[in-house]
């Protein structure tokens, strides 16, 4: 507020300098130059092309300065002053440096790089808001998002010909998930701020029926968290369990009532550490700007070990699913395409890297290794293995391809679901079952598996036929490689947020598998985002 009722002095200040200004620019007409206001606009703006070319076009009017400015001075300082909570660089914008340009400005000159600052400060608060304070590339090649940055002359011209404040506004993500992260934020600064959650909880396990210091220490962080209502219990009962169940439901893990080591860990991260998630979550909305993510589409979200089908922003159809083990060249990446079609009985392309580094060895001590694959050449076609002298080649020079028919052992299950895209990944079946009972289920080579895709196959067929089930079975009996088009395309979504709304509006959190967040954040600090320091 301090920094808002400043403003009312910039009036008092620039009559006072009027006269000096009128002189000014009296003599440089006479001269036939530009006005001293004009020269400083143009010089000051000419690091930036499309301002300096903005100016140019409105006759260097004035945007921020001028006396019918004022609500546009306003509409913007009130939001640079909100920036922090948006988790974006408050200082890249200094909302105190540029009242002081105008409330000390003294010249033409003066208020024309008062003039400038204003805007060269929306232009970065709108492209950090609107598309984020990083390019993701710079952060980690398998974060693949175009990002659209908006346009300058675009913003400059709303500003002008809109109300301001909408503008603004309209600005940041639309989606009610930024929202809530964003009142998450919020939430934990006051949690923080008024000493956080509590002790750690010290101890190795704790189950049901358990008493002592570590129970009352789960106790009260418990409550804390918001997970139990207030209790003067020393034993672990059976509001603590569902309590702890409530939890481990939020957290992604097995939710069973006990709090065994995984849990512990969970329960004992810190408030900080969890801001950190949430202010990172929150710049990854933004990479995804503002297109519609789809009616109805798919959503993998990779730290959740689950693929989602929502209809019109209901989940309709859940399933666990596997994803890349934590290895280079085998994490999954994070983009967006969309689902063309699902190949019943596939047969498995084995992808080159998987071909040169694993079989090409097997096959150079024994050419009958890995019987279950098929030589095939350029063209696709079934070579003999007796015809190919695999010790001849080298993983680069290796001319031919390996590939797995269908069949009950295939390596893809009876279905896989393809979204054509140059990472070659894909959803699909697995024989390998048992991988789904795990908690953390990082195992695939990057593609996605699927713990129910026959039953994710119905739900996806079920808008364009009216025996879905029977399709797909008749499709599945016939043993043979059919593909099933898809009337409507669905748009899919690979995604890695570690701290997200829940279907109750609650936070929800997973574990930085690939370490993607960490280094994340670690940008956002060296872009000047302040966020916690990671206490206990």
């Amino acid at each position: 507020m301090r920094l808002i009722s400043r403003l009312g002095r910039i009036g008092v200040l620039w009559t006072s300098a009027a006269a000096v200004s009128v002189c000014l620019a009296t003599v440089a007409v006479a001269q036939g130059l530009p006005s001293p206001f004009v020269q400083v606009v143009a010089a000051e703006a000419s690091s930036n092309d499309d301002l300096a070319a903005f100016y140019k076009t409105i006759g260097y009017a004035t945007v921020w300065t001028g006396e019918s400015d004022a609500m546009r001075r306003s509409a913007l300082l009130n939001a640079l002053a909100r920036a922090g909570d948006h988790a974006l660089p408050v200082r890249r914008y200094d909302p105190r440096k540029l009242t002081a340009l105008l409330t000390t400005a003294q010249t033409e000159g003066d208020r024309a790089r008062a003039e400038v600052a204003f805007s060269m400060a929306y232009l970065a608060y709108a492209r950090d808001i609107h598309s984020g304070v990083l390019s993701p590339k710079q952060i980690d090649s398998t974060i693949v998002r175009d990002i659209e940055r908006p346009d300058v002359s675009s913003l400059m011209t709303a500003l002008m010909t809109e109300n301001p404040a909408a503008v603004l506004r309209d600005l940041a993500p639309k989606s009610p998930q930024y929202a809530q992260l964003m009142r998450a934020k919020i939430d934990l600064d006051a949690k923080i701020a008024s000493g956080g959650w509590g002790k750690p909880v010290q101890a190795k396990a704790l189950v049901p029926g358990d008493r002592g210091e570590a129970v009352v220490a789960l106790r009260d962080r418990l409550i804390a968290m918001g997970y139990l209502g207030r209790s003067a219990t020393q034993t672990y009962d059976n509001a603590m369990l569902a309590a702890v169940q409530r939890f481990q439901l939020d957290h992604g893990l097995i939710a069973d009532g006990s709090a065994y080591a995984g849990t512990i860990e969970a329960l004992n991260v810190s408030p900080q550490e969890r801001q950190r998630s949430v202010m990172v979550a929150m710049e990854r909305m933004r990479w995804m700007g503002d297109a519609p993510l789809g009616d109805r589409h798919i959503w993998v979200n990779l730290p959740d070990f689950t693929a989602k089908i929502v209809d019109h922003g209901k989940i309709t159809f859940e399933t666990r699913a596997v994803i890349g083990k934590n290895v280079p060249d085998q994490r999954t990446p994070e983009f967006s395409d969309v689902m063309e079609h699902m190949v019943i009985n596939p047969s498995w392309g084995v992808p080159r890297s998987i071909i040169v580094s694993e079989y090409l060895p097997l096959l150079q001590r024994n050419p009958n290794a890995v019987s279950h694959l098929q030589v095939i050449d350029g063209s696709g076609r079934v070579v003999s293995r007796g015809a190919v002298n695999f010790a001849a080649y080298s993983a680069r020079t290796f001319p031919f391809g390996l590939r797995q028919p269908p069949s009950d052992g295939n390596a893809l299950g009876k279905v896989k679901f393809m979204f054509p895209n140059p990472h070659n990944i894909y959803l699909h079946d697995t024989p390998s079952k048992s991988l789904f009972a795990q908690e953390v289920r990082a195992y695939s080579h990057g593609c996605i598996r699927l713990a129910d895709p026959i039953d994710f196959a119905h739900a996806i067929l079920a808008v364009q036929s009216d025996d879905p089930e029977g399709q797909f079975d008749a499709a599945l009996k016939t043993r043979k490689e059919t593909t099933v088009k898809l009337k409507e395309t669905i748009p899919v979504h690979l995604v890695y947020f570690t701290a997200f709304p829940g279907s109750r509006g609650q936070m929800t959190y997973r574990r930085d598998i690939y370490g993607r967040d960490a280094d994340l954040a670690r940008a956002l600090d060296e872009a000047g985002v302040v966020t916690p320091l990671v206490q206990g």
